[in-house]
């Protein structure tokens, strides 16, 4: 989506003498125009029309995506949040106002009925929103401690991890999986709101998220606290399964491109591989966190 206005400056220049103006027509009715016989002002073929200057249809302007939250089950979602409470604008086409009515499921949040298409035109484009979006401010996060203490089952830490859309699937399989919550950096990574949680359906607002500083260090203080720490590293000879434990873990992911960066991999306690015994090269990256989990709380369980 190019956010830059079009330009619409094209040069004139001057006609040149006894040239009739562009689609003028010709006042001479006995000649015939080039698309045909000129039957008293009205021309069965008429001649092609030629490029028109006008300005063009404006396009979308310029759509704040990170101040929404659009889809059925992330809108459901954040009402239901108590952290949302009395705040936000909530916009739904009428079908969907009268099932939010039917069900109690404003949460003391009043609803602006609007039209598909005027709610179409304030999300981004190819914003799925099934009649249904919610302005508001993205979720601030909690304490790394009040997910860390006690020690105890899974916690999923993300280094530099940008795109919404991968993010959004890790925070709904965490939440499947019973994780206890999300660490981010957060210079970092994607805000809480818009595409991410349009692919989290919902999880980013009941699962909680921690943005810290510095994950070395975050690593750190989960180490004080009783967690250990395991890398996802393709490169690694151990596999996941040899390295998990039913000891409080933390799985750390790294970005598709870079993997987990040096400083954060030093500060795990073990780096394990994914094993792929069809031979292509590696997961999505979202889709090796669903696979970290499962094995991760199975661990957990047994």
């Amino acid at each position: 989506m190019s956010r830059n206005p079009e330009r619409n400056d094209r040069k004139s220049g001057k006609k040149g003498p006894g040239k009739p103006a562009f689609g003028a027509r010709s006042g001479d009715a006995s000649t015939p125009s080039k698309g045909g016989p000129d039957r008293g002002g009205w021309n069965p073929n008429p001649p092609t029309k030629g490029f028109s200057s006008a300005a063009p249809r404006a396009g979308r302007g310029k759509v704040d995506a990170d101040g929404f939250v659009w889809g059925r089950h992330p809108v459901l979602a954040a009402l239901a949040n108590p952290a949302r409470k009395g705040m936000g604008r909530l916009l739904a086409t009428a079908d969907r106002a009268a099932e939010i009515e039917r069900e109690d499921a404003a949460n003391g949040h009043q609803v602006e009925v609007i039209d598909s298409l005027a709610l179409e035109r304030m999300l981004p484009a190819g914003a799925v929103h099934q009649g249904l979006a919610f302005k508001v401010q993205p979720l601030e996060g909690v304490a790394l401690e009040d997910i860390a203490d006690p020690a105890q089952g899974i916690i999923v830490m993300l280094d530099q991890l940008t795109d919404p859309q991968n993010v959004g699937a890790i925070f709904r399989s965490a939440l499947a999986f019973g994780a206890r919550g999300i660490v981010v950096q957060h210079r970092h990574s994607p805000v809480l709101a818009g595409a991410l949680a349009k692919a989290a359906a919902g999880a980013t607002e009941r699962l909680p998220c921690a943005r810290v500083t510095n994950l070395s260090r975050a690593l750190e203080t989960l180490a004080d606290l009783g967690w250990r720490a395991v890398g996802l590293d393709g490169s690694s000879d151990e596999t996941l399964e040899q390295a998990l434990d039913d000891r409080p873990t933390v799985l750390v992911m790294g970005s598709e491109g870079d993997g987990i960066r040096r400083l954060v991999a030093e500060h795990c306690d073990v780096l394990a591989k994914i094993p792929m015994p069809g031979g292509f090269e590696s997961l999505n990256v979202s889709n090796a966190a669903a696979v970290a989990l499962y094995e991760a709380s199975k661990k957990q369980r047994g």
